[in-house]
């Protein structure tokens, strides 16, 4: 699930789940086949693992890399990635290891958040990115903005998009709805049933949705890598130029609630609230408007403040 990801060591794999890991497999390559432009796979050596970027846009624009939410993998951007290397990015889109997708772990943890920011950091290394922008939605806006406090320098800009653990906690509510998902058997009913509860039955990419569904059923489960929010003296040291755009329908949260205090917390930042999307269909809904505050933001001529 997008607000509560996988991200740790990876099992064994057990023999008996390679149809259903291959049918995810399959499914992720189909999806990628659906994006609007063309898509260079990018397989890149770590001391982790390998790791899977998808690239597409010029190949001398603006770096932007994107970090899907839990669960989703880095096809969830196939909504926006056109309209972003349209305004001259360079978009690379990367699997988080040990989450659904194609990236690999090969050490048997990360050793937690340092683990994690230590992966980031190898991955832009492979890329040969001294700096990039930053984008990352769900649990993957608390990888960005966890990795923009850890390496100021690498971060130019930063894009938040609904980020959880972020600015405030989960609502109760939401997480009584998601722990039982936690409960074997991990099955696609189950993860189709939350995406439906949390979207509101629509405007979720069908294609993106059965994928979720095959990637929570068939990929070995690992446990996650979590960590504390940030502090505010944290906060208040974050260097790059900041957008925070949350979900106005969205259940992990309190969208209004955390405005404030995403705003408080990062006076110099933009901070918005989309209409009619929920969590999970941020990117999808109404993508045009999500697509013009990003590049917006992204642009060269955009303030320093945000």
């Amino acid at each position: 699930m997008s607000a509560h990801p996988a991200a740790g060591p990876a099992p064994a794999p057990d023999p008996a789940a390679a149809p259903a890991l291959d049918a995810f497999l399959a499914a992720y390559d189909e999806a990628l086949a659906r994006w609007p432009l063309p898509v260079e796979a990018l397989t890149l050596p770590t001391p982790y693992g390998a790791a899977r970027v998808n690239a597409c846009g010029p190949r001398d624009g603006r770096p932007l890399v994107l970090l899907p939410g839990g669960g989703a993998t880095a096809t969830c951007w196939a909504a926006n990635a056109a309209a972003l290397a349209a305004a001259g990015h360079r978009v690379l889109a990367v699997d988080l290891p040990g989450d659904p997708g194609r990236s690999t772990l090969d050490r048997p943890r990360l050793d937690g958040l340092p683990g994690l920011l230590g992966w980031l950091d190898a991955v832009l290394d492979a890329l040969d990115l001294p700096a990039t922008d930053l984008a990352g939605h769900s649990y993957g806006g608390w990888i960005a903005l966890r990795y923009a406090l850890h390496a100021p320098a690498r971060v130019r800009r930063l894009a938040l998009l609904d980020p959880t653990q972020c600015f405030a906690g989960y609502r109760p509510r939401y997480l009584l709805r998601v722990l039982p998902l936690l409960l074997p058997p991990r099955t696609a009913a189950k993860a189709l049933a939350y995406l439906d509860w949390e979207s509101g039955g629509s405007g979720l990419d069908p294609a993106w949705r059965e994928l979720y569904a095959l990637g929570f059923a068939g990929f070995p489960a690992a446990r996650p890598v979590t960590g504390p929010r940030p502090s505010t003296a944290e906060l208040h040291t974050l260097a790059a130029p900041t957008l925070v755009l949350l979900a106005d329908r969205s259940r992990t949260h309190d969208s209004r609630a955390l405005a404030a205090r995403a705003r408080r917390a990062l006076p110099g930042a933009t901070v918005g609230v989309l209409p009619d999307t929920s969590h999970h269909t941020l990117l999808t809904a109404h993508p045009e408007t999500l697509n013009r505050r990003l590049t917006e933001f992204l642009a060269p001529a955009a303030p320093e403040t945000g």
